[in-house]
């Protein structure tokens, strides 16, 4: 009894300590709150409350911290305005941002079994559902106090467990199920009944179930059929619905925020060191979920949250994001622009918001990389979600490119062959199995992914080091192609062609030393202008028989019995004139379109498979050596070249007349069989205009087109028109370009569109860039008065007047990719008033000017020498 007794004080003290530490605890909250949110009053004098007009916002850390002061010091405390009705019951636990704050002040971890309880306890809510959410917001909006609702979705949207196991699709009874229900329902009286029927077609969440049984989301339904649906327990239309509700509030909005700040590195830790998309597929619903907030690319995200967000998405293993590019590309134009637009917002105003250099590389900017690689993910899903061709490939059956019978320097040192390890591909497009090159049309454009601000600040050639270097501690955005524009990623591959021709100049030059070979560093061509493609032929056909390598050289032109010195000029020539002759109708390789200006391959040519083998090596040197050719074949070339065989909808392009009278025939409402009376053989014409007939199908004559059989009699014949007829010239015109560019990141970096443009230039000559990006030499200026002349003269020119001068000042009557400005021309003073020419070292992109002195004669000199120019000579 005495013990008894003795004991009763010091319960009582323990009790009353417990009751003071709770006390504390929530003046402290309250103080917090009042730092946070303030108490609503507008014309609040408490210096130390939120809504004071001359409060100075701090984050929550310093609230915090400033929150303990306050309760130290015993602070004034404010009292809630009338206009937030029972906002002082919340305060002890007040918003999210509280509870987030004080759990990590605490522990690290949130414990949200330490928060007092208030008047609506959701304490036991582990996760949310649309209904759910109403239910709270309605209570909230009954009193005008959104505290309960913000402590729950600051809970559940902090949490990686709760995300997963909110907003679940409902998962609706089998038929077996509802006969089962209704077998049992006979039995019972007609209310009971009622009940029953409406729990037998009723919608049950069940969080706790693993992944659900129901459709994908109802947008983009042909990629649905095409893709099958992407299952995903997550109810996607059920999210987007409740942010819409949400998101219009501000207070809401922030509770969003500050549980994304918390929730990122705790998902970033999961995903790089305990594989819990391994153990739960589930794990996604996070990102999906998150990234249905649509307010993600708002600049009060763009510091801390969606950085550290980006992160954590990118440690997301591959056949998560392969699964999420998916789902993705299922939304329709509109969503897969929001997602660009979030990433490209991120990425923009980081760029824009720090000092890159050489010294300090955006590659190593951790929120840039990220969001980089969460944009390949949308890149994807723009690609599946688009118009896919994934059927149509060419046959990758060509002989194998012959290697030099003699020892590479790598051989020499003990190492493989470089070009054993096969062109770079992207291990997301592996796993989703296309390629970009299948997208006949995407969703929104390839331009829409270009980040103009990152481009400019990118140091190209530190980039290229970390490409080919491919280390996991250095990022190249080579590996993410679709993000640069065609400038860029041409001066990556510039890089890659130099550096190659750097490395065959070292090994000849070791070939010199240990064989005793004679040093020929360049490859080297010495052609008669009168014989230019014979000439041309015999000896790239030579070096493609003895040694490939070979091709991969720095080009040296030598047009016999001329002077000139080819730093580039030269060469230049030299590709103008092969395409010149080799495109030429009387050759008949090539047919050529009137109505579209267009080439294609002479199927009944006469000429061997070698001269198409030349012009595919001629192609493929122009890109490597850098030079622009006046080339003009349909896009169906180039996508061939990619890889992918010409289809129907290429014949309106290559083919136009063809393409609409196949168009008619696929519309035409009638009877086709009656009223057409065609069947499934075609006729075409030789050099002479003899019919040649062509089964499309065994027995093609006996085989009438109809209604039902129209599309395969369209699709056979494109097929014969763009695959089988020129397969053998095809094919030899392939090899030719692959035994130039086999081993270059081409394929990896460029769609056929950009190839076409690396190949021909750009066809818009704007001088007005010209102009402004060209410099002056030997005392000339922008303000001097033969310049201001020059220019006025330039700019009266017709467009087949400019062409002719950019093709006597630059070598060629194209722009470069980038356009004009990217010319970096040259005019230097060549004397004084003179009735001398201008002259020009087309190496270099240098005018030599005489300072003539009226701006008549100007105009005369000029164009007489753009006009007449051929050949190179000593001046």
């Amino acid at each position: 009894f005495m013990c008894t007794c003795k004991r009763q004080p010091v319960l009582m003290a323990v009790e009353k300590f417990k009751w003071m530490r709770a006390a504390a605890k929530h003046l402290i909250e309250r103080y917090y709150h009042q730092l946070t949110e303030g108490c609503g009053n507008e014309a609040c004098t408490n210096e130390a409350c939120g809504s004071s007009p001359g409060f100075q916002r701090m984050d929550n850390n310093a609230a915090a911290i400033k929150a303990l002061e306050l309760y130290k010091n015993n602070a004034k405390l404010c009292d809630p305005h009338p206009s937030k009705k029972g906002a002082s019951s919340a305060f002890p636990e007040n918003s999210a941002k509280g509870a987030h704050n004080f759990s990590a002040c605490s522990n690290g971890k949130m414990n949200h079994k330490d928060l007092p309880p208030t008047r609506e306890d959701f304490r036991d809510l582990n996760y949310l559902t649309e209904e759910k959410v109403y239910e709270i917001l309605s209570l909230c909006s009954e009193t005008e106090d959104y505290s309960p609702l913000i402590r729950v979705i600051g809970r559940v949207f902090s949490s990686a467990e709760s995300l997963v196991q909110s907003f679940r699709k409902a998962k609706q009874h089998t038929k077996e199920e509802l006969k089962s229900l209704q077998a049992k329902d006979e039995d019972k009286d007609e209310d009971e009944k009622e009940t029953a029927s409406g729990s037998s077609t009723a919608m049950e969440v069940e969080p706790e179930a693993s992944a659900s049984s129901g459709d994908g989301p109802s947008h983009g339904e042909n990629n649905v059929q095409k893709l099958g649906p992407v299952e995903v327990s997550v109810d996607i239309d059920a999210v987007r619905r409740v942010y819409e509700r949400l998101l219009s509030n501000e207070k809401i909005e922030a509770a969003f925020l500050n549980a994304l700040v918390y929730l990122s590195p705790n998902v970033e830790c999961d995903l790089t060191y305990h594989s819990v998309y391994a153990a739960d597929p589930n794990y996604l619903n996070v990102f999906i979920i998150v990234m249905e907030n649509s307010n993600l690319h708002s600049p009060e995200y763009l510091e801390i949250a969606l950085p550290q967000f980006c992160k954590a998405m990118s440690k997301l293993p591959l056949p998560a994001l392969a699964k999420l590019a998916r789902l993705w590309s299922q939304y329709g134009a509109d969503q897969i622009r929001r997602l660009v637009e979030t990433f490209q917002q991120l990425i923009t105003y980081t760029v824009i918001s720090n000092e890159f250099s050489s010294d300090n590389l955006v590659n190593e900017d951790d929120g840039v990389v990220a969001a980089t690689k969460c944009l390949k993910i949308v890149y994807y899903a723009n690609v599946l979600g688009g118009d896919l061709d994934t059927d149509h490939n060419e046959d990758d059956d060509d002989e194998p490119i012959p290697e030099s019978s003699e020892l590479t320097l790598q051989e020499l040192l003990g190492e493989e062959r470089r070009n054993k390890k096969g062109p770079r591909v992207d291990p997301l497009e592996t796993e989703l199995g296309i390629r970009a090159s299948d997208c006949r049309k995407p969703l929104i454009t390839f331009e829409d992914f270009i980040n103009e601000p990152l481009n400019e600040v990118l140091e190209m050639d530190k980039d290229y080091t970390f490409f080919k270097v491919e280390t996991e501690s250095k990022f190249s955005f080579m590996t993410c192609p679709f993000i640069l524009n065609a400038v860029t990623k041409n001066l990556g591959l510039y890089y890659d062609n130099r550096i190659r021709m750097y490395s065959e100049r070292r090994i000849t030059a070791l070939y010199s030393l240990v064989q005793g070979q004679q040093l020929n560093p360049y490859l080297r061509l010495k052609v008669r202008r009168d014989h230019i493609i014979d000439d041309a032929l015999v000896r790239l056909e030579m070096i493609a028989m003895e040694n490939p390598a070979d091709l991969k050289k720095q080009l040296y032109v030598e047009f016999e019995g001329e002077q000139g010195v080819d730093e580039g000029g030269v060469s230049k020539e030299f590709f103008q004139l092969v395409v010149e002759e080799i495109f030429n109708p009387d050759i008949g390789m090539f047919t050529y379109d009137e109505r579209t200006k267009l080439f294609w391959f002479n199927p009944s040519s006469f000429e061997n498979e070698g001269q198409f083998t030349l012009i595919g090596i001629v192609l493929g040197l122009a890109i490597y050596n850098n030079c622009i050719l006046d080339v003009h074949f349909p896009m169906v070339v180039y996508r061939k070249l990619m890889g992918k065989k010409g289809t129907f909808r290429d014949l309106a392009d290559s083919h136009p007349v063809l393409y609409q009278s196949l168009k008619d025939l696929l519309e035409y409402e009638g009877n086709v069989e009656d009223d057409m009376m065609i069947t499934f053989q075609i006729s075409q014409t030789d050099l002479f205009g003899n019919p040649l007939m062509y089964d499309l199908k065994e027995g093609g004559d006996k085989i009438p087109v109809t209604n039902e059989n129209r599309k395969d009699f369209v699709a056979l014949y494109a097929e014969y028109m763009l695959n089988k007829s020129v397969e053998k010239q095809f094919k030899a015109f392939r090899r030719g370009f692959h035994m130039v560019t086999n081993e270059s990141p081409l394929k990896y970096l460029f769609r056929p569109e950009e190839i076409e443009l690396l190949i021909c230039g750009s066809r818009n000559l704007d001088f007005q860039a010209l102009e402004d990006s060209t410099e002056y030499d030997g005392g000339y200026n922008k303000d001097s008065r033969i310049i201001k002349d020059f220019w006025e003269t330039v700019h009266s020119f017709g467009q087949e007047q400019k062409r002719l001068f950019l093709q006597f000042t630059t070598g060629t009557d194209r722009a470069p990719v980038g356009g004009l400005g990217k010319l970096k021309m040259i005019i230097a003073k060549n004397g004084p008033d003179s009735d001398r020419l201008p002259t020009s070292h087309t190496c270099f992109n240098v005018l030599l000017l005489p300072e003539y002195s009226t701006i008549e004669k100007l105009r005369e000199r000029l164009l007489k020498a753009i006009t007449y120019a051929k050949g190179f000579g000593m001046l």
